[in-house]
This record gives C-alpha cells, sequence and structure tokens, in this order.
C-alpha cells in the first residue's frame, strides 16, 4: 500500500492530501493558489483563493469565489450585474478562428486588392461616443455587445484587411470584456511569469534553463537532491515537482538563517510532497565540521560572502508581499481541508535522515546563487555529493562558472564537465502568420554540469583517460 501511495503522479497525491476527489483532482479549491491570465497574457496574477480574495481588472474590482469548483483552465469575463462587477464563466472564445473563417467567406481575392492605404486616422471613423458606451453600461450591455456595436458604427471597419479586423477585435475586446484564464501554478507557469514580471528575483532563469538545470543533475522519482536555491525557492519547488513525494530535497545554507523559499507555496504541494523538502545548514551536513559549527560563527571575517549575516535583504523576500501581481504569504485556516493542518516545506531534517545522507551521499546537487561565489560553494558542497552522482550549476555570467570549471579539473575531482548556453526561439502561430517573435529575450544564462569522481589517484587517471 505504501509502494503504491508513493507511485502515484504528483496530481494525485495533492488531491488526496487536500481532501479533494480522484474526479476534482483538477478542479480549483478553498485556499490553493492560482495563477490568472488576464487578457491572453497582458496581465499575470497569482493568488490565493479565499472568501475575501478579490482582483482588480481596470477600474473594476471583483471577487474571486466565483473560482472555487472550476476546473483549471476555465475561462471567465467581467461583467457587471446589480451587485457590480463580477467574473462570469464563459465558453472559449473562437477570436483566433474568425480570420480563418473570413477567409473561407470572401476569399483570398478581396485580401489582395483590400489594404488599409486609404485609412486615415482622425478619430471621425467611431460614430459611437463615449456617453452612449456609458449609456448601455447601464442598462446592462455586456462587454461583447458593446463590442460588437463599436464594429456595426465603425465606418471604416469593412475597409480593413482581415488581419486588421482581427487586431481590432481583440483591442476592443481587451478594454471592454476583459478575459480572465484560471491556469494552475507549475514549474512552467510560475518561472515564465517571473520572467516576464520580475525576472531579478529569480536570478533571471528562463524555463527552458530551469528544465535544462533539472536533466542535468538527473532529477527524478527516488532522488536524494541538495540544492542551494537562493531564488526564493524557484529550484526547490521545481525538484519537489518532478520528485513527486518519492525522493528528498534538502535545502542548504550557510550561516544561522534559512534562506527563503517561499514560492514553493504558489505549487499547491500536497503534504505527503512538502513533508520531503527538508532544510539543513551545511555545517550539520559537512563530515569535516567537527569543530563548532558554523552557526555559532562570532567572527565576522569568517562569514560566508553572500551570507545571510553579511548579505543585503533577499530579494526573494518580497516575493508574497506584491499585492498587485504576487501571492500572499500569510497562513490562514483556507490552507486548511477536512480538519487537517497542511504540513509546511522546509522543516529542519531530522538527525537520521541527515546520518543518512552523510554515509551514502547525494544522488543530485543543484546551485542557483548568482550572487555567492560558486567556486567556493562547490568546493565545499561537491564532497556531499556520492561519487558517480551529477550535479549542474547555474549562473547568469559565464567567466564564474568557467573559473569553477578550471578549479574542478585542477583538482580531479569530477569528470564530463561541461558549459551550457540554453538557447530558446519562441513562435507566432496563427492561420497564415506563423514566424519567429520578433522581439525575444536572447540570454538565458549559463549551465555547469559535471559528474563527481573520487580525487585519489585511480580518479585522477580516469579523468586523464576521459580527456
Amino acid at each position: 500500500m505504501e509502494e503504491e501511495k508513493l507511485t502515484r503522479s504528483e496530481e494525485t497525491s495533492a488531491a488526496k492530501a487536500n481532501g479533494l476527489s480522484e474526479v476534482n483532482r483538477a478542479v480549483a479549491w478553498d485556499g490553493c493558489s492560482v495563477l490568472l491570465d488576464i487578457n491572453d497574457g497582458d496581465r499575470l496574477v497569482f493568488s490565493r483563493l479565499s472568501p475575501s480574495a478579490s482582483i482588480k481588472i481596470g477600474n473594476k474590482k471583483c471577487s474571486l469565489r466565483p473560482l472555487v469548483g472550476c476546473p483549471f483552465g476555465s475561462l471567465f469575463t467581467v461583467e457587471t450585474g446589480p451587485s457590480g462587477p463580477h467574473l462570469s464563466r464563459s465558453a472559449p472564445s473562437s477570436t483566433g478562428n474568425c480570420v480563418e473563417e473570413i477567409s473561407k467567406d470572401e476569399g483570398q481575392s478581396v485580401n489582395e486588392i483590400r489594404d488599409n492605404r486609404s485609412l486615415i486616422d482622425n478619430n471621425t471613423a467611431q460614430s459611437l461616443s463615449s456617453e452612449d458606451i456609458e449609456a448601455m453600461r447601464s442598462e446592462g450591455a455586456t462587454g461583447d455587445e458593446i463590442v460588437k456595436a463599436l464594429i456595426a458604427n465603425s465606418s471604416t471597419f469593412e475597409k480593413k484587411t482581415a488581419f486588421s479586423q482581427e487586431k481590432y477585435k481583440l483591442k476592443k475586446q481587451k478594454k471592454y470584456a476583459p478575459k480572465v484564464l484560471l491556469r494552475r501554478p507549475s514549474m512552467r507557469s510560475i518561472c515564465e511569469t517571473y520572467f516576464k514580471k520580475h525576472p531579478q528575483r529569480t536570478g533571471f532563469m528562463r524555463v527552458d534553463t530551469l528544465s535544462m538545470l533539472l536533466s542535468m543533475a538527473n532529477v527524478g522519482p527516488y532522488s536524494d537532491a541538495l540544492v542551494l536555491d537562493k531564488l526564493g525557492g524557484l529550484v526547490v519547488g521545481s525538484v519537489a515537482e518532478r520528485v513527486g513525494g518519492t525522493g528528498y530535497i534538502c535545502s542548504t545554507y550557510f550561516g544561522t538563517v534559512p534562506y527563503q523559499i517561499d514560492i514553493v507555496r504558489m505549487f499547491n504541494l500536497s503534504s505527503d510532497v512538502c513533508a520531503r523538502i527538508l532544510q539543513a545548514p551545511f555545517s550539520d551536513l559537512s563530515p569535516l565540521q567537527n569543530a563548532p559549527s558554523e552557526c555559532a560563527m562570532s567572527d565576522p571575517s569568517d562569514v560566508r560572502p553572500g551570507s545571510p549575516e553579511t548579505a543585503q535583504p533577499d530579494p526573494s523576500n518580497e516575493l508574497l508581499q506584491d499585492g498587485d501581481s504576487l501571492l500572499d504569504s500569510r497562513d490562514n485556516g483556507d490552507d486548511t481541508l477536512a480538519g487537517q493542518k497542511p504540513v509546511k516545506p522546509g522543516r529542519k531534517a531530522p538527525p537520521e535522515i541527515v546520518k543518512s545522507w552523510k554515509d551514502n551521499g547525494f544522488t543530485s546537487l543543484i546551485i542557483a546563487a548568482p550572487e555567492m561565489d560558486v567556486e567556493s560553494l562547490i568546493m565545499d558542497l561537491l564532497p556531499l555529493l556520492a561519487y558517480s552522482a551529477p550535479f549542474a550549476i547555474y549562473h547568469q555570467y559565464l567567466q564564474p562558472l568557467a573559473t569553477c570549471m578550471h578549479k574542478l579539473q585542477a583538482s580531479k575531482m569530477a569528470i564530463g564537465m561541461q558549459i551550457s548556453e540554453p538557447w530558446l526561439r519562441e513562435y507566432q502561430v496563427l492561420p497564415s502568420r506563423t514566424h519567429p517573435h520578433m522581439q525575444m529575450n536572447a540570454f538565458g544564462g549559463y549551465i555547469l554540469s559535471g559528474i563527481r569522481i573520487s580525487n585519489s589517484n585511480t580518479g585522477g587517471v580516469i579523468e586523464d583517460k576521459a580527456a
């Protein structure tokens, strides 16, 4: 029974831990974290569903209560009723097929003749005034009805090309009939959102870089991963999502104060998975630490650069305090379902598990701390890794990783080392308009990966042969 439980998927275990049935595991529940996609990515907002949760769209403030019980992927529109603005669930829009339908009805020959060269933007084409629109709203007209009225009262709409008509519709729809898509927070969606809104808070890590980082560290079920995460918990949460409650994640730190991992709360991980996320200082993990532990250091010169004692306030501390776009970090009763108290991720590692890690070593090592000295970090953390186990280090710049790679080669502690630069090209996929995006991010950081070996004479011979 226990093995069966461990081999289940993460979503199933999360649903069971939150008191949800197997059928309803894909729906949003009271107290869960959600990602709200407004107007197809124009604005991305993290929120936690509760009776008092709300979102402001334009000048309208809408309650998020209607989202509870709806499946992830549901689409909502902002409507105005007797009690004020509210979110109403609607069917997926067929706007994306309008261009194709127009082409079928009118034929390509019409588009060849029609163009926008004779159109003059002098604000006289629209006969519907703002007073008329306000009157329609007071009469209870929906946003879609207002958009249709704007199209009907535009003297130049019929003269536009099919593509221009589509752009006009989308522009008016975003203003008068905004759409809200209910998305599930996951490794990909969380990383993409932070990279788009606050990339400095996650070390400018792109989603393809994060995926490559986990792959090169060979993170999978039943892994015992050692993670040094200074990106607010993005890497720790991603590793926990992939491990799925079958292994352990040790979030280590230097100094007396653990690093913030608040982003983990956005993943909606089950209690089983959260119980596998542990925190332990480096002084407890190091087998060479027989003297007074690092937590008891009193000499400021002994404190590692970048540790909480000397570093500036971690920007990840603000991750859950931005009311407009990020999740509220306070724990309240909404997190408790069926009378069960949720397990918080990041509890102190028990001594028996720490002893097992010391005896057997970790199966993976991931370092994501761009503001710290990676060369000294890898020399401290690599001995904690089991032999033949992989490691991966992320950094925003190339030179620190190159220096670290040279140090590892000279010390003969690792083989198969390589520095990778992720590359990603985004495409616009639309009917008759599929092409790469005109503006893309060309930088995704760098990853140093390798495999730890024994630094004995045998290990040196093996590395020399591999070279």
